[in-house]
């Protein structure tokens, strides 16, 4: 089974910043049903990509997350910012079909 990563904000610079492999971050609300149907998606995925591209779940409620969030401009969820080298590749917000985010994840790999 595919390891997705609960990050937080004081760990997010060295999950996902400094990653070897692309990363794929779906920022989410516990408590909001459209980040749990996105959810199904991404697991999903994690697992046809294991090795390839890193997950990680970022919850906006958790922390110093909000501030975090606001910088990459989410201002709802699920919002999905697919990055590679450190940068922004991507960013999809609302929930997205398995067959765009392997669209969009084939075009860095």
């Amino acid at each position: 089974m595919a390891n997705i990563e609960l990050v937080v904000n004081e760990y997010f610079e060295q999950i996902v910043i400094q990653a070897d492999l692309p990363v794929l971050v779906c920022f989410f609300a516990e408590w909001y049903s459209p980040c749990k149907k996105q959810a199904l998606i991404v697991n999903k995925l994690a697992e046809e990509f294991y090795g390839k591209v890193k997950f990680a779940r970022l919850d906006i409620d958790l922390g110093g997350n909000r501030e975090l969030a606001l910088g990459y401009d989410v201002f709802s969820v699920p919002t999905l910012i697919l990055f590679s080298n450190g940068e922004v590749k991507e960013t999809m917000i609302g929930v997205t079909s398995k067959y765009k985010l392997k669209q969009k994840i084939g075009q860095i790999l």
